[in-house]
């Protein structure tokens, strides 16, 4: 099983399309059909399910995602290797994170390391949702709850905090807010309950129960809705310069402490590129969660 054949499998498993592995490898998609077909001739096994909804792997290719996945980090590795220490980082990376990570702390990192660094193509990638390493949504992957399951490495980049927060004319025409108990005579802006992706992101219980008015999926239109007036609800502190009009509501009372976690594939721990990379962007996100906490 040649190297070169790995790749276009590991493709169609990312994409679970011949036309999205088409796209990554700049193939024809007839030619990715016809290199799967003999890899699955090859290896004497059927390795995806072919269907109009796209190519869902079989239990056979489901075990040979993890070789083809290693087969690749080491090649990767290798490569690395073969760069000077001094040599600028250069290549595509993707980046998969919460939309208020992705928006408030990203750029600013990522273009200081782009200035740095050139030769690198930076993907970010803001989804309200965990991102799936093994298929190569991201090479790396930024979440608010450090995982217990799954072939990764984890790492904490930092700690961030959260308070009450709502505009000045919303709290100038609604009723006193003086306790957690008169939450539940305001409207609440908060996560649509249903579509909280990570634990770390439910703050129900900070607000005392007080039922929901206003929700949604995202951060930024949660966001949006407070500056609009529409009622109050948790805020990143490292968003608040971004939003001047938002008045911190009950900071002693309602204080909440959450940390981000670096997300790695384990079979990329051994990737001098990555490595390097990682560790400026821990130390950007660091400094860029500080630098923004320290104005709200």
């Amino acid at each position: 099983m040649q190297w070169d054949d790995l790749k276009v499998y590991l493709a169609v498993a990312r994409a679970e399309s011949l036309s999205g592995a088409g796209r990554a490898l700049r193939l024809d998609p007839a030619t990715v059909g016809r290199r799967i077909t003999r890899l699955e001739e090859q290896v004497g096994a059927t390795l995806f399910l072919r269907s109009a909804q796209g190519y869902a792997q079989t239990e056979a290719g489901t075990r040979l995602l993890d070789h083809a996945i290693r087969v690749e980090a080491e090649i990767n590795a290798g490569l690395s290797g073969l760069q000077s220490p001094n040599d600028g980082l250069s290549g595509q990376i993707r980046i998969g994170a919460p939309d208020g990570c992705a928006t408030f702390l990203l750029p600013q990192v990522c273009a200081q390391i782009g200035e740095a660094h050139p030769g690198l193509e930076l993907q970010i990638v803001a989804l309200p949702r965990i991102f799936n390493l093994s298929k190569r949504e991201a090479d790396l992957a930024i979440a608010v709850t450090a995982p217990s399951q799954g072939r990764m490495t984890v790492r904490k980049i930092t700690g961030y905090a959260l308070h009450l927060a709502a505009s000045g004319t919303y709290l100038d025409r609604a009723p006193a807010l003086e306790s957690r108990a008169d939450l539940l005579s305001h409207r609440i802006v908060g996560y649509i309950p249903d579509m909280i992706f990570d634990a770390g992101l439910d703050y129900g219980a900070e607000l005392g129960g007080a039922p929901l008015g206003f929700s949604s999926n995202s951060v930024l239109v949660q966001l949006s809705l407070l500056r609009a007036g529409a009622g109050v609800g948790i805020v990143h502190d490292f968003a608040r310069a971004s939003a001047p009009e938002l008045v911190t509501v009950l900071p002693e009372t309602v204080s909440i402490n959450r940390a981000f976690y670096l997300l790695r594939h384990a079979d990329e721990a051994t990737s001098p590129r990555l490595n390097r990379f990682s560790e400026l962007l821990t130390a950007g996100i660091r400094r860029e969660t500080r630098r923004l906490e320290a104005l709200a």
